[in-house]
């Protein structure tokens, strides 16, 4: 498999490299997992700081390269998977240790590997990565600016900007500016959910219209009339007239709970069917 096809674009820049790995903080203690080590840009200088490595790459013809340089490292092992699907709860490496990610995550995959590690039982100690600039400002956005990838990384850790990196940095260079981030997760989610399942069910419904006062876009996402997504907001003491973008994560928890106590109310679309679901003692029922 060529590289280009995976849309891959190679870090080159000596000062970028450097700052990456400045961030990350790397011990001789470490265990460390890259994700996507492409042309080894970050890879030796991880290898010669920490303990152990696993280098994820998905590239078959990039990961034969990396097992044949490093096949007499007993502290290096090459995955050749894709870290959308990586368990790291089942890695024998990080089983027992707290582990760091270092990556320059490809842009097309990059949400949804975050995102496998911070929703992972076994979460990183931390995260410093880089992403597509966009993608960098959502993540670290904050009340105001925020988006629904915003609050699916926040909910699980804290999010910090570091620094851009231009697209002359990289061979070939991208058509669009790249961020550093670091994130570090937090031992339990922010948010208390019953459900990680029905939280973002009600999420993604809240930012459905974003543009809209939240009421009229839990209208739109959960399909029930506007009368009665605006008593739901109502009931939080949250006024309808704000944007899904201004709720802070503590705001989201107050929603989610008036949502929960009132039945957790959703229309299945394409149906005359009405589905509200009630949780008791374990039990759920739907009329």
């Amino acid at each position: 498999m060529s590289p280009q096809p995976l849309g891959q674009h190679f870090l080159e820049d000596s000062a970028v490299i450097d700052a990456i790995i400045d961030t990350a903080c790397i011990k001789s203690t470490d265990t460390v997992v890259e994700v996507g080590p492409g042309r080894g840009a970050l890879t030796g200088r991880i290898v010669a700081n920490a303990k152990r490595v696993l280098l994820i790459e998905y590239d078959s013809l990039l990961a034969v390269r990396f097992a044949n340089i490093y096949r007499s490292n007993n502290n290096v092992r090459v995955l050749n998977i894709d870290a959308r699907e990586f368990g790291s709860d089942l890695d024998p490496w990080l089983l027992n240790t707290d582990y760091k990610v270092v990556a320059n995550l490809p842009y097309y995959a990059a949400n949804p590997i975050t995102r496998n590690f911070l929703e992972s039982p076994i979460k990183p100690h931390s995260m410093v990565v880089m992403v597509q600039r966009e993608v960098a400002m959502n993540m670290a956005a904050l009340p105001g600016e925020m988006t629904l990838l915003s609050l699916a990384v926040q909910v699980y850790g804290t999010v910090e900007h570091v620094f851009n990196v231009p697209a002359n940095c990289f061979n070939p260079p991208p058509k669009v500016n790249s961020s550093v981030i670091r994130i570090v997760p937090s031992e339990k989610a922010r948010i208390v959910f019953e459900s990680v399942d029905d939280f973002f069910t009600l999420a993604r419904s809240g930012f459905k219209s974003p543009r809209k006062q939240l009421h009229n876009s839990l209208a739109d996402g959960l399909f029930i009339p506007v009368d009665e997504a605006r008593v739901l907001v109502e009931k939080t003491g949250i006024e309808t007239s704000r944007r899904p973008a201004t709720l802070s994560l503590e705001e989201w928890q107050i929603l989610y709970n008036t949502w929960v106590q009132q039945g957790r109310p959703i229309e299945i679309p394409g149906s005359s069917r009405r589905k509200r679901r009630i949780v008791k003692n374990n039990q759920s029922s739907e009329d």
